[in-house]
């Protein structure tokens, strides 16, 4: 079971995010325990403050490293050197607009642990020695700024949990799914697969009734060939990825059929630019 830690100075936030959905029924299953630890607990003045002005002057205020050195000192975890390195089962996720990119690749990593607490900063972030000496991650949803951590936590919770085995109804849905890049999951998919992303963008999904005002499902789904219908669905991900997320490409196992196809496709963007 993995037990999740959340550090925040709202804690009443996360009664929406955890009670919904696969976050809520992993919990009912016992894949994972979540626990929110609202930092103004470990506080000792009358103010429960958590934050001061940083040294050498700015704008704003930081979350000083008292309260969160304190609140992390009641889980035993093993040091900061042992996590780092990748010897411990558990990890201690400062999220924030510096971090590393969360991408599926890391919430596969995550899903994996023991445990992961997760920091959520707030004002205009929190003490360096926090990141420094806590810390053995900094993760980032985006490049974007927030007001806080506690949106970012919820989508690391959503995305980790769902990738927990027995958290969603068919586990092998999370393999064929926009970002899997996962080399087991491609040598049991495979390219051949009318499912399988391969680390693309998800291909178009459609359903009854096959004409609606107008509109219909394309003929390549509904011959019931599924050689016509893995070839269907591996151009439009590919089409898809090329146009939305070109990065993707490059990481993305392509066969020559695939390369192929993307060729063609940029000849025509040439020969027909919007």
């Amino acid at each position: 079971m993995l037990k999740a830690h959340i550090v925040t100075i709202f804690p009443d936030f996360f009664r929406g995010p955890l009670d919904y959905g696969i976050t809520r029924r992993a919990q009912e299953m016992g894949l994972v325990k979540i626990q929110v630890h609202d930092l103004r607990e470990f506080t000792h003045d009358r103010h429960r403050t958590v934050d001061d002005r940083p040294f050498g002057g700015g704008e704003g205020m930081v979350l000083k490293p008292q309260p969160l050195f304190e609140c992390l000192d009641t889980m035993g975890l093993a040091p900061r050197q042992e996590r780092a390195a990748g010897n411990a089962k558990e990890s201690v996720i400062l999220l924030s607009a510096q971090g590393r990119r969360f991408t599926q690749k890391v919430a596969a990593e995550l899903a994996a642990l023991e445990r992961m607490v997760l920091i959520c900063g707030r004002y205009e972030g929190v003490d360096e020695r926090i990141a420094d000496h806590l810390a053995d991650r900094e993760l980032s949803i985006g490049d974007y700024v927030l007001s806080g951590g506690e949106m970012a936590a919820a989508v690391v919770i959503e995305a980790v949990m769902r990738l927990l085995p027995g958290a969603v109804g068919n586990q092998a849905s999370t393999r064929q799914e926009s970002f899997t890049v996962d080399a087991k999951a491609r040598s049991e998919i495979g390219t051949d697969s009318t499912c399988g992303s391969n680390g693309l963008l998800d291909y178009p999904h459609y359903t009854r009734p096959a004409e609606f005002r107008g509109m219909t499902v394309p003929e390549a789904l509904l011959t019931g060939n599924h050689e016509e219908i893995r070839r269907w669905r591996r151009q439009r991900a590919l089409e898809k990825t090329w146009r939305n997320r070109p990065d993707l490409l490059e990481g993305a196992a392509l066969s020559e059929e695939d390369r192929e196809f993307l060729v063609e496709l940029q000849k025509k963007a040439v020969d027909n630019p919007r």
